[in-house]
């Protein structure tokens, strides 16, 4: 890992400021040993896990406020896990997970950061049923839904970890699997509604289509 080039930088949410090491870019690449590429990740998409992309910016800053008292909540596909993040500091029970090798490093290292507790986190595929992390009151996740597929695994996988009653929200930068995704988790027992993302003069670029889905049952 040491031909990566690495990024420290700060978001503020409000008062509280989270210390980020990130990849500097989403041009970088370290799989020497070629434990990305036997999970079926490419040289293309390998460091997308790495960067803050303006969709899980949002879910954090919705976060920032949102209630947790008493709720066991997991971020899935989690990424750089700003949310998570934040959502610790605000000493949250949360758990985070993603598919990639190298997610529950840089989420080691970022609690470490913070001065923060290490979040639990367990790298897991969504199409695998049996990873240990177990059921949850709220579940949260940003920009998911971009190959197809997705729709089906992802509903699968939440409704598999979710309590019978259960919150989900999804930060969705407009992709077109999210109306599938929807249907699915109708399907499946929640109710569904949709709202546009308010207050976002703190991305750098417009977020015109972008949606936040929520989930209850």
């Amino acid at each position: 890992m040491s031909s990566l080039r690495i990024r420290y930088q700060t978001i503020e949410f409000g008062h509280t400021d989270i210390h980020l090491r990130t990849l500097r870019d989403n041009q970088e690449f370290s799989d020497d040993d070629g434990i990305a590429e036997a999970l079926g990740i490419s040289s293309a998409t390998w460091p997308l896990f790495g960067i803050i992309w303006p969709a899980g910016e949002i879910l954090a800053h919705l976060m920032s406020d949102y209630e947790i008292e008493g709720k066991r909540i997991l971020e899935v596909g989690c990424g750089i896990a700003l949310a998570s993040l934040l959502l610790n500091h605000r000493h949250a029970d949360i758990t985070a997970t993603d598919y990639h090798p190298e997610a529950g490093n840089f989420l080691r290292a970022n609690c470490k950061l913070n001065h923060d507790e290490t979040i639990p986190f367990i790298r897991t595929g969504w199409g695998d049923k049996d990873s240990g992390l177990g059921e949850f009151d709220l579940i949260i996740g940003s920009d998911l839904l971009y190959e197809r597929g997705h729709a089906e695994l992802l509903s699968d996988f939440i409704n598999h970890h979710a309590k019978p009653h259960c919150e989900v929200i999804i930060l969705d930068p407009g992709r077109s699997q999210h109306t599938h995704f929807s249907k699915k988790m109708v399907n499946l027992g929640y109710s569904h509604s949709q709202r546009r993302p308010e207050n976002i003069d703190y991305l750098a670029k417009p977020f015109p289509r972008g949606q936040i889905l929520h989930y209850q049952r």
